[in-house]
């Protein structure tokens, strides 16, 4: 029991990181900052360092899940899948998005423009969408991985 626990808790702080830096910090920082380049910046960052913790989080999980399967918690086989599409969504941003976005800002930047500025705009755009997109499905599976896990257990 202590152990399912745990995992509730970790979960939950990951889930709160996430919800965090996306619906709280990240808008906070375009509304106050008057330069929104740097409020784009600060928000990559924040961005990679939750992708960051959250692929090792998702592995981490998996990991234990399978441990308290083992030990015939039954409960966490099926939220295995939910973290693995919670580690393919960081994955996805990680090393595609971010990167191929990252790529688009400093070629305008190397042009004299920001990004959404430049004629690459566009591109920018619809990935940004898309990466938001990545986001918010990532989001809710932790959303709906919490609320299955705080049924009680029969």
């Amino acid at each position: 029991m202590t152990a399912q626990r745990v995992f509730v808790f970790i979960l939950t702080l990951w889930v709160g990181s996430i919800i965090t830096v996306g619906y709280i910090v990240t808008p906070t920082l375009f509304a106050t900052l008057s330069d929104s380049q740097v409020a784009g910046m600060v928000a990559g960052a924040l961005f990679r360092i939750e992708g960051v913790i959250s692929m090792i989080l998702s592995v981490g999980l998996i990991v234990f899940a399978n441990l308290l399967v083992k030990r015939g918690c039954g409960r966490y086989k099926n939220i295995r899948w939910y973290l693995l599409a919670m580690l393919i969504c960081a994955v996805i941003s990680a090393f595609f998005l971010e990167p191929m976005m990252d790529s688009l800002r400093e070629e305008a930047l190397s042009h004299g423009f920001p990004v959404m500025l430049s004629p690459l705009a566009e591109t920018f755009s619809r990935l940004h969408t898309f990466a938001s997109s990545v986001y918010l499905l990532q989001s809710l599976i932790g959303l709906v991985l919490l609320w299955r896990l705080s049924k009680p257990i029969d």
